[in-house]
């Protein structure tokens, strides 16, 4: 599965807002588009999708949208139980509230956090932000960012998780159907004064692939996890085995 994420560069961020920028202008006739103005979807209202330069997007309770909701400078925020498909910004969370369904969901800056039982088509990844999954959420494909915490709590992933900098917490019987992924870095930057990510698997956890490890971290095992084993600079028996809810 992919081990491709890697930080981005200033130079690279600013093209992926100007890419994503003239791809809203090229949809533009597709779907609902704005320049500089929010946008709101209302209750159980039906949208052919939605696009925004500056400007944030929210969509109501029961709502249904045939089509990508798409900014670059503003959030994303989804209630419960709408039906949506792609959800990008360049800058900005994205929230998606309790039961909704998307496809593939995606930010540069800013956080990407689920309500419960929140189902995804597809892959949620950010660059520099927190990812959070709620109780009976389920992603059919990779979960990834490259900074920031990840926190799924009792959700199903149906491929690898990864990050770089970032501390992983599994909880709440969670289900990893792939690789749990720490990429090593690729900054320049003096491995002794780095600090080490916090990888923790809470009781009930299963991870089917492995634990790859590209750089050393701190690795809290429960002893009621399942982890199909640990590869790369460190080994099963390097992780900190513990009883309980947490460390």
């Amino acid at each position: 599965m992919s081990r491709s994420h890697r930080p981005v560069t200033l130079p690279a961020l600013a093209l992926a807002v100007a890419l994503l920028a003239v791809a809203l202008l090229a949809v533009a006739p597709a779907c609902a588009f704005n320049l500089n103005k929010s946008i709101a979807v209302g209750d159980g209202q039906t949208s052919g999708g939605e696009s925004t330069v500056n400007g944030s997007i929210e969509v109501g309770r029961d709502a249904v949208v045939n089509g990508g909701l798409e900014t670059v400078n503003g959030g994303i925020r989804v209630h419960d139980n709408a039906r949506v498909e792609r959800v990008e910004t360049v800058n900005g969370a994205v929230r998606l509230a309790d039961g909704v369904t998307a496809r593939d969901v995606s930010s540069v800056n800013g956080t990407i956090e689920f309500g419960s039982e929140v189902s995804i088509d597809g892959k949620v990844s950010v660059v520099n932000g927190r990812i959070k999954l709620g109780t009976g959420s389920r992603v059919s494909n990779d979960v990834s960012n490259v900074n920031g915490e990840i926190e799924i709590e009792g959700s199903d992933i149906g491929g690898d998780l990864s990050t770089v900098n970032g501390d992983v917490t599994l909880s709440g019987d969670t289900v990893l159907r792939g690789d749990l992924v720490v990429e090593e870095p690729n900054d320049g930057w003096n491995r002794k004064d780095r600090r080490k990510p916090k990888i923790v698997l809470g009781p009930g956890v299963r991870v089917l692939g492995q634990i790859d490890l590209e750089q050393e971290v701190e690795l809290f095992i429960s002893e009621d996890a399942e982890v199909g084993g640990v590869t790369g600079v460190m080994t099963m028996e390097q992780a900190v085995r513990f009883s309980g809810d947490r460390p």
